[in-house]
């Protein structure tokens, strides 16, 4: 691990750093659209409304970050689960997962509101068996579709819009069940400094599980080549140890 550690930190603090950044972009548009006193709240009165326009914000997010040079570079493994899952699939190394206390850590620093609940993940109305059931299934259909374009080579380079796209559509139409976690460090991420744990081992395993059973249907369909969402090769690839080749 310390070798890992000494070779790819600037990896390792990508990755802290994108998950900062994506909860960043929650709370401002979580604020935006949710705070009491926010005109656009006030204008927007249907909840749909409001939940699809921070779906389509935190979609439009997570495909930025994905797309960027240091996403492209880490390959954006910014939620733990999904980390997890290629290291089964074999397409990371164990000493790798070290980014995901650095992702971890880096989640608890965010800034949040204590007007809008800290952006946390809390079970719906319907309770917790439901919310379980919901991050399950909304986890292993997202790393399905990433899985899937993965494992083809035309499809490569669209695993990210899938997963904007899929996040935007969950948030709209499945947050009222689960609050659409999907990832373990972003759900820390505000229940620590909020002190909210309602529901906290739903967020803690059921991503986890849903990412994982959908990388053992993968790992007996597809093969999976390597562990980045967006793979170029203008940045090296501490997954499949390529080099990077500039023009």
């Amino acid at each position: 691990m310390l070798a890992a550690l000494r070779r790819h930190w600037p990896e390792y603090l990508i990755e802290a750093a994108l998950l900062g950044l994506f909860m960043v972009s929650a709370c401002l548009f979580t604020l935006l659209l949710e705070h009491p006193a926010s005109p656009a709240r006030a204008a927007l009165d249907p909840p749909l409304l409001r939940r699809a326009l921070m779906g389509l914000a935190m979609g439009l997010t997570a495909v930025a970050l994905i797309y960027s040079p240091i996403g492209q570079r880490s390959g954006a493994h910014f939620n733990p689960a999904v980390t997890l899952t290629f290291l089964r699939l074999g397409r990371v190394a164990p000493g790798m997962t070290a980014a995901t206390p650095a992702s971890m850590e880096a989640a608890q620093q965010r800034p949040a509101s204590r007007m809008v609940g800290w952006v946390a993940t809390r079970p719906g109305p319907d309770g917790p068996a439901v919310a379980f059931v919901a991050e399950l299934l909304i986890s292993g259909l997202m790393m399905g579709a990433v899985l899937a374009c993965i494992a083809r080579p035309r499809l490569e380079r669209y695993a990210g819009l899938a997963a904007g796209m899929l996040l935007a559509l969950y948030i709209t139409f499945e947050s009222p069940l689960s609050g659409t976690s999907l990832n373990p460090a972003r759900s820390l991420g505000s229940a620590l400094p909020g002190g909210i744990w309602q529901g906290w081992w739903i967020y803690l395993t059921a991503p986890t599980l849903g990412m994982l059973l959908a990388g053992e249907i993968a790992r007996r369909r597809w093969v999976t080549h390597c562990a980045k969402l967006h793979h170029t090769d203008r940045q090296r690839c501490i997954f499949c140890d390529a080099e990077a080749h500039r023009p």
